[in-house]
């Protein structure tokens, strides 16, 4: 756990950064970093989910894993809930921001659901807690393979999270305690139940989770809004599907 832990102490660390010196940083300095942003996770979310379909046991499984999640979100609405949340944090807030802010999307639970699938999608978030698990890191040693994963993953989310706040705010502390939980998930799973979660399954978290992070970068570019909150349920599909098969 102790890789999670310094995961979890980075994204304090750089938020809080990020979320001080924003009040410093010029409407052309933010439009930069949020084009910065966008861009990061069109390439992080590809890094993420190309790889990983060429390991792919169904190569469709993403399709319908988009498909059903779509549905089951635009069911519950759950991007109406967040915008009618949004304007309700926006009408109290009495921050600065400026008009071509917000129409950049620059709303701070919008932010909150990028970073959080920043940081929790992908395969160091997710593996480096089953290899923690399975075989536990000697200390502080890069050389371990538990290591190698949280920590490379730890100094990526320093600097994202630095980024996120200084374009959202505070509010992106909030990512750090579901970290903690979402990579607690995956070492307790492999702790108590061996090698339970399949690589089958991770690969196509991966994939799924990857398309999310890219859906987010157009959105934050400006170029297509997707309703990337609408498409979260996504992510159990795979988890469903495998969970399923495995009881067969």
């Amino acid at each position: 756990m102790l890789g999670t832990i310094v995961n979890t102490c980075t994204i304090l660390i750089g938020g809080a950064f990020g979320a001080i010196v924003r009040s410093g940083i010029g409407d052309g300095y933010k439009k930069v970093l949020f084009d910065a942003l966008g861009l990061a996770c069109l390439v992080l979310g590809m890094n993420a989910a190309l790889p990983n379909m060429a390991k792919s046991e169904y190569p469709v499984m993403f399709i319908l894993s988009l498909a059903i999640g779509g549905v089951i979100g635009t069911k519950l609405d759950l991007s109406g809930r967040i915008d009618r949340l949004n304007s309700k944090l926006n009408a109290k807030s009495h921050n600065n921001d400026s008009a071509d802010d917000q129409n950049k999307g620059n709303n701070r639970l919008n932010g909150l659901v990028t970073g959080l699938l920043l940081y929790c999608i992908g395969t160091f978030s997710i593996v480096g807690p089953v290899l923690s698990a399975l075989s536990p890191s000697q200390g502080w040693s890069f050389g371990d393979p538990a290591n190698t994963y949280l920590y490379t993953n730890a100094t990526l989310d320093l600097v994202t999270s630095a980024v996120l706040a200084a374009s959202y705010g505070w509010i992106m502390l909030l990512a750090a305690p579901v970290l903690f939980c979402w990579q607690g998930m995956f070492y307790a799973i492999a702790y108590f139940f061996g090698d339970a979660m399949p690589e089958p399954m991770r690969c196509e978290l991966s994939i799924v989770g990857g398309v999310l992070i890219v859906s987010s970068g157009l959105a934050i570019l400006g170029i297509k809004d997707c309703k990337t909150v609408n498409l979260l349920p996504s992510l159990l599909v795979p988890v469903v599907f495998y969970l399923i098969k495995g009881m067969i």
